[in-house]
């Protein structure tokens, strides 16, 4: 028997296979999961969404509230026994800063960064503003990963080709598939926080020698293999088996992420028929919530309606744009698209095959736009490949698209800082490249306020404009059960899969 063979494993069915390794040039949350495994973050949120140190020590704010002061705790290594530096952490920051849009809006804000010595730096902010700190505990969308500076150097249009973090856990390189499986191991020099694991904060103790995610062909597959102990975990439990899951008694069936998922609608606005505003919105008027969440989930217990752009039960919930957002108005739209003189230029449909959560929306997505007068086609493919497509901007007839549909965590999308698809800075933007400039101003206005009950109406009047202009259309609120044998346990609550904390018997 082989040395790995003896060592305790726990097998994972993830909901995507992964291909992409560099967690700063996508927001795909496959590969943002293979972040959390080898990378480690600065700052972190625990299960109650509060700020936490995680590789800093502590940080301070100076006197006017303009300058704040991160202090790295001793002892940080990378995996190939290199000290963590401030230099490091300054590159890595700054390389995040321009794929993420709170990275670029952080840096707009900025007047500089700087390192103070081989464990400190500091950032310097235009007005007095915590968004430095807030900015850093970012737990989703493009999280900011730290890196050697060698690797952070990466020019950000180009993928990094070594993958060393200072994470809890080690790549297996020699042992990567692309779409087939990727294995990792103890960082055995890692050295956790004191604190219990709490959410994406706290102690990283990792309990096993190894984690392996492996990509099967199915969901049938999936759930089969789970029962069989072929596997121990499966994060994403298909909703129509789970009945069959629920029934074993070896398996414990869980939502893990109790903040849930948000489903939602992009368009491009770059070219026909969407840089038109009038057929944006007669698109949105089409789409009705309910169609769409009984699609993806089916069983209500899972899912919510709700207009909230920033979450259903979020402190920043609004029901700005609700005539728009939760039921269809084929109607309106009908009439909107006769007042825009839509002359049935074709809407190119992303549709991704193999991975459930986004598969059937653009199936809905697409029937709902038929039936108020659209002309629809839909393009096929698996979701590494919208990943990439979703990416392109040139004409439709030259690789690019008009609409795709995605899922957020809550915990990326949770305020108008956080959620990258409500930034609308043009080409800066996230695919679907919107321009609406008064949303930016109140993206800024809200990230300087300390007033709570400001940010609020900055909110709401960001979600109107969100809405008005078809930024995105949400379309509703969900929660994913995982799955795992009893003989896995401390799987963490957390907007992210994470593997420490979790003991195999």
């Amino acid at each position: 028997m082989s040395v790995a063979q003896t060592k305790t494993t726990i097998n994972a069915v993830m909901h995507s296979p992964l291909r992409v390794l560099d967690p700063i040039i996508t927001t795909a949350h496959i590969t943002r999961n293979h972040g959390y495994m080898i990378y480690d973050t600065l700052l972190a949120t625990d299960k109650d969404n509060k700020i936490r140190p995680q590789m800093v020590q502590d940080w301070k704010a100076s006197d006017d509230g303009r300058t704040y002061t991160f202090k790295l705790r001793d002892g940080l290594k990378w995996h190939d026994g290199a000290a963590v530096t401030a230099e490091d952490c300054v590159a890595s920051i700054k390389r995040w800063a321009t794929q993420d849009k709170m990275g670029q809006l952080l840096t707009s804000e900025m007047t500089g960064m700087k390192v103070v010595d081989a464990s400190t730096f500091q950032i310097s902010m235009k007005e007095p503003s915590d968004l430095a700190v807030r900015a850093l505990a970012k737990p989703s969308g493009v999280a900011p990963f730290m890196m050697p500076k060698r690797i952070a150097d990466t020019p950000p249009t180009q993928a990094i080709t070594q993958y060393i973090g200072s994470g809890p856990f080690k790549m297996v390189m020699a042992e990567f598939k692309p779409g087939v499986q990727v294995v990792y191991e103890k960082n055995t020099d890692y050295v956790p926080r004191a604190e219990p694991a709490s959410g994406l904060a706290g102690g990283k103790k990792v309990l096993v020698d190894r984690v392996k995610w492996i990509a099967t062909p199915d969901a049938m597959t999936s759930v089969n293999a789970l029962a069989n102990g072929e596997v121990d975990y499966l994060e994403q439990v298909p909703f129509d088996l789970e009945p069959i899951v629920s029934a074993n008694k070896d398996i414990i069936i869980k939502v893990l992420d109790p903040q849930g998922y948000q489903t939602v609608m992009r368009m491009n606005f770059l070219h026909a028929p969407f840089n038109n505003k009038k057929i944006r919105q007669a698109a949105m008027y089409a789409v009705g919530q309910e169609p769409v969440l009984q699609a993806v989930v089916g069983n209500p217990k899972y899912y919510k309606t709700c207009a909230a752009v920033f979450g259903c039960e979020g402190p920043y919930a609004s029901q700005e744009g609700a005539d728009v957002t939760i039921k269809a108005n084929p109607k309106k739209a009908q009439e909107l698209l006769k007042e825009a003189g839509y002359d049935g230029t074709p809407v190119v449909i992303l549709q991704p095959t193999d991975t459930p959560s986004v598969n059937s929306q653009p199936v809905v997505i697409g029937q709902a736009l038929r039936a108020a007068g659209f002309k629809v086609e839909m393009q096929a493919m698996d979701w590494q490949t919208v990943v990439t497509r979703r990416a392109v901007q040139a004409p439709v007839k030259e690789g690019g698209w008009n609409i795709f549909a995605t899922n957020n965590v809550m915990a990326e999308a949770s305020d108008p800082l956080r959620a990258f698809g409500v930034a609308a800075n043009g080409k800066g933007a996230w695919f679907g490249w919107p321009d609406v400039p008064e949303i930016e101003r109140l993206r800024v206005a809200f990230s300087r306020t300390p007033d709570e009950a400001k940010r609020k109406e900055f909110a709401g009047q960001i979600q109107k404009l969100v809405i008005d202009e078809g930024v995105l259309l949400p379309m509703g609120q969900y929660y994913v059960p995982a799955a795992y044998r009893k003989s896995l346990s401390g799987a963490l609550e957390s907007p992210v899969p994470v593997f420490w904390n979790i003991q195999k018997k």
